[in-house]
Order: structure tokens, then sequence, then C-alpha cells
């Protein structure tokens, strides 16, 4: 299903839905196992962020409405579960925000408040530079472009220990750092630190340099009813380094929080809602 010009994979059986999104350097493609094990119980909806298979470079408003018209079209009618790691953890997030009525539950992977005051207080001087040093590099990627972007894209890949081929990372994936640092595409000044309303499931890899979120912030979560904070030993990616422990906390938490999660929108909500494709 082509949908305001992504591709949208659907696949599983269920009548709940669990929209995928995925962050730096990955597509898709970084689901796959999930959409195996959850496609079990759940509809699984996943495509790829724009720009990061493609050379466009959208907004965070295009990004947020991109989100919004996947969701209204392919799950008309229903509250969504996010599944959202990496930079789909900042659009996500937004999207939860700006259309709180579409989103059921949030399992967000690795990024909490990343770049809030209290996150950056806690990293300290060693741990903004090497934010910095990453996040600069692949802007600077992202605005060369052409086979040397690729090329500084993919050695920073190597050097975080990126588990993507090395062949599907190209330079205009760093959109994202170039719209941080540059203010590429309207920066991302509108962007807001993220407090659910809703049940959330914060899942982050515990050997990392530094963290993208607050002890502050994790608390706040861990103390909201119908929401956990879960630290697994493993890297930025938890869903592949510790595969086994992510899917059984999700699959457990999802069947814990699921009571509330498909109430109907109401009519009036329901109404505002766009088929055009």
């Amino acid at each position: 299903m082509q949908v305001a010009g992504v591709e949208v994979l659907v696949e599983g059986r269920g009548s709940r839905s669990i929209v995928m999104i995925h962050g730096w350097p990955d597509t898709h493609r970084l689901w796959d196992p999930q959409v195996a094990l959850f496609g079990e119980r759940y509809r699984c909806v996943r495509f790829t962020l724009p720009g990061f298979d493609d050379r466009r470079t959208p907004s965070l408003d295009e990004l947020v409405e991109t989100i919004r018209r996947v969701i209204e079209e392919v799950c008309p009618g229903e509250r969504v579960t996010l599944l959202v790691h990496d930079w789909g953890c900042v659009f996500g997030y937004q999207f939860a925000l700006r259309h709180p009525q579409l989103v059921a539950r949030v399992i967000g992977i690795d990024v909490g408040d990343a770049g809030s005051r209290v996150n950056l207080a806690e990293l300290g001087v060693k741990g903004r530079l090497l934010v910095l040093a990453y996040q600069l590099w692949l802007a600077t990627a992202w605005r060369i472009g052409g086979a040397l972007g690729d090329r500084m894209a993919r050695l920073a890949a190597r050097v975080l220990r990126c588990p993507v081929e090395s062949a599907r990372i190209h330079a205009h994936m760093g959109y994202p750092y170039a719209m941080r640092w540059f203010g590429v595409a309207g920066g991302l000044g509108k962007a807001r630190v993220f407090h659910p309303q809703v049940p959330m499931l914060y899942i982050y890899g515990e050997r990392k340099p530094f963290m993208f979120h607050s002890r502050a912030w994790a608390d706040e979560l861990a103390a909201k009813a119908g929401s956990r904070v879960l630290g697994l030993p493993t890297g930025h990616w938890v869903m592949i380094g510790r595969r086994r422990e992510f899917d059984e906390a999700v699959l457990s938490w999802l069947a814990e929080t699921e009571s509330g999660d498909q109430r109907p929108l109401p009519s009036s909500e329901r109404q505002n809602f766009s088929i055009s494709r």
C-alpha cells in the first residue's frame, strides 16, 4: 500500500495494530524478526521513513503528517500501539503529542528525553562531546553527500557498531542530524519532551557510553500506572542485541495492557479522517 509517498507493509493477524518506526541508519527491515513473532497475535504496520530510501528531506511537520496519514488510512478508527526506536522515537513521540487520540500505547526503545536539560546535565562534558562528535559527523556527511558522504556515514556506523549491512547505508539517512544541528527543513525547534499520557514500555540498552534518557524521566515513567522501564545488558539496538528478552518483555507487557487499547474513537474524531492517497 502506498500512503503519503511511502510504501506501507501490513502483515500479521489480529484486530490490534502495532505501528513500527525505525531510526538511523535502518529501514523497515529492522523489524523483520518482530513481525515474524508479533504477527501471530497483532497486525504489524511498518514503513521506511522518507529520506532513508530516497533523497527527500522532510520537515518535522511533514514526518508527523506522514505517520498520521499511515495510521488513519491503514488503521481507520483504531488507537494503535507505537513501537519506535532511535529517531523513530523522536518523530513518533511528536506524533503522539500532536495526535493523542490515535495512540493507545507506546513502546520506546533506547531514546527517552534525549537532549532535554536534565539529560544533558547527566551526560556531563564528556558525554556531550561524544554526542556532538558523532552527530555533527553524520550531519556533515549529509551535507557533503555523494560517495564521500556515504563513506563517512558507513564509517560512523562501524564505529557505533551498527548491525546494518554497510552497503545499505548512505549519507542522506543522516538528515535528522542535519535538522538538529544545521536547522535543515525547519529544524527540530518545535519538538517537545515526551511525557506520555498512555501506558508506555521503555526498554533501553545499559552497555553504552551515555544514555538517551535522564534518570528523572525514567523514574517518572516507571511510576505511571501501566507503564514500565526495563534496562537490558546490551547496546543501542536492544531488539537485536537481546532479542529474546526484548520480545518476551514486549509481548508480556502488551498482554498486560490490552484491556483499554481498542477503545473506538469518538464519532467526532472519526469524521476528521482523510482517506485520500
